[in-house]
């Protein structure tokens, strides 16, 4: 190994090291408090099915609104087309 290939090794060594010493630190302090309990973690199941039942929600309500958007737009591209080939007529002075 030549200089430039023995200092990468060293850096990718020591990140490694650094790495992998955070996550077994992690690991230790999850064991060692515990870790989240079952009423924790039944909690968080309830609250994920309450946000996805949201959701749900928000979806169907927005669905219709798309399909009222992609009616307009086509309403204003004939509009467009047809004024463009002379086929509407001027608006009417009062």
């Amino acid at each position: 190994m030549n200089g430039p290939d023995a200092i990468v090794g060293v850096v990718v060594f020591a990140g490694a090291f650094t790495v992998l010493g955070t996550l077994a630190k992690a690991i230790g302090q999850r064991i060692a408090h515990g870790g989240a309990g079952w009423k924790e973690v039944e909690t968080l199941r309830d609250e994920v099915a309450q946000l996805s039942a949201e959701v749900e929600d928000l979806r169907s309500r927005v669905a219709p609104l798309d399909e009222i958007q992609n009616r307009l737009d086509f309403a204003e591209r004939l509009l467009g087309q047809a004024r463009e080939r002379g086929l509407l007529n001027a608006p009417r002075e009062r």
